[in-house]
């Protein structure tokens, strides 16, 4: 029997803005995961999407996890110093891009259905248009990645928190964009090539992205990577019931305080949210009680270490 590959576990927040008590969330289940199991835990900024990068969020973001007592394993890496894997990863995947024409609103226009963004937000179905090739006087904006087509092609896998997902990736998404119409590496893309380039076995994330997993499993499995174990945590809402976000006014939980107050007002508020009653007067003890408490969860949910899913089909 092979014994399983050691695992390494990552937190990839985007530099739009300081942590705020959603990403603490993030953070503090994939680093508790990573302990628990006895692996390391990398730390990926992802600032791919450049217009959406504010100046000097990186460096907040990143002592903010030290002020919290998260302190990762190796170097940093930055999502904008790995462009020639993506650009690999693109030709690797020749045969199964095309460009495409279509605008936003062109594709409202032709049918109604929504699909899960897998970073966040509504996206609409995409119905084949450009598949066989640009009308007369479009131009190429996106690139987008061919699902099979005329026949269902779901793909599922078992998520530790959530259990059995499955999608029908050909009727609930579409061909989906790889590269967006303003040049930038689209999410799904850059996540899986950076994922197997880093041997990321376990990813610990928000359930806003459950339903990108998918796609993502698909790209791994035309890249002819590995598929990692996933577990996707309730995400926090603000009082309308919105993902607390930069977006929806979330506020940053670090602003300089002293560790107390650091520790009673978003770490201990955090772990409650993950289910974990702990006390604890300082955060060295925080972390020295989050841990096991972490374990005694997940094997009461089942969901400690679940076996990884096939390789590459």
């Amino acid at each position: 029997m092979t014994a399983p590959a050691p695992y390494i576990g990552r937190f990839a927040p985007s530099p739009t803005g300081p942590l705020h008590l959603g990403s603490l969330v993030a953070a503090m289940a994939s680093y508790l995961d990573a302990k628990a199991h006895g692996g390391r835990w990398l730390v990926r900024i992802e600032d791919v999407d450049r217009d959406r990068n504010v100046a000097g969020a990186d460096e907040h973001i990143l002592a903010s996890l030290r002020r919290c007592g998260m302190f990762w394993d190796g170097e940093v890496t930055w999502q904008t110093r790995r462009e020639a894997l993506y650009d690999a990863a693109l030709a690797q995947l020749a045969d199964h891009i095309y460009p495409c024409g279509c605008s936003r609103r062109e594709i409202l226009d032709s049918q109604t259905r929504l699909a899960g963004s897998g970073h966040g937000n509504a996206a609409l179905v995409y119905p084949g248009t450009c598949r066989a090739g640009l009308a007369p006087g479009k131009v190429p904006r996106a690139l987008r990645l061919r699902t099979p087509a005329g026949e269902a092609h779901v793909i599922g896998f078992t998520d530790r928190w959530h259990g059995p997902v499955s999608q029908d990736i050909t009727a609930e998404v579409g061909d989906f964009v790889i590269r967006r119409a303003d040049g930038f590496w689209a999410y799904q893309l850059a996540v899986v090539v950076d994922d197997g380039a880093q041997g990321i076995t376990d990813i610990v994330r928000g359930a806003d992205l459950l339903d990108s997993t998918p796609r993502q499993l698909y790209l791994q499995d035309l890249l002819g990577l590995p598929h990692p174990r996933y577990l996707h945590v309730p995400v926090v809402v603000n009082a309308d019931g919105e993902k607390l976000s930069k977006q929806t006014g979330a506020q940053a939980f670090d602003n300089g305080a002293a560790s107390e107050a650091l520790l009673a007002d978003a770490l201990l508020p955090a772990a409650r949210f993950l289910g974990l009653d702990i006390a604890a007067g300082t955060i060295p003890a925080f972390w020295q009680a989050a841990i096991p408490a972490w374990e005694r969860l997940l094997r009461a949910r089942n969901a400690f270490r679940a076996p990884l899913l096939q390789g590459p089909r």
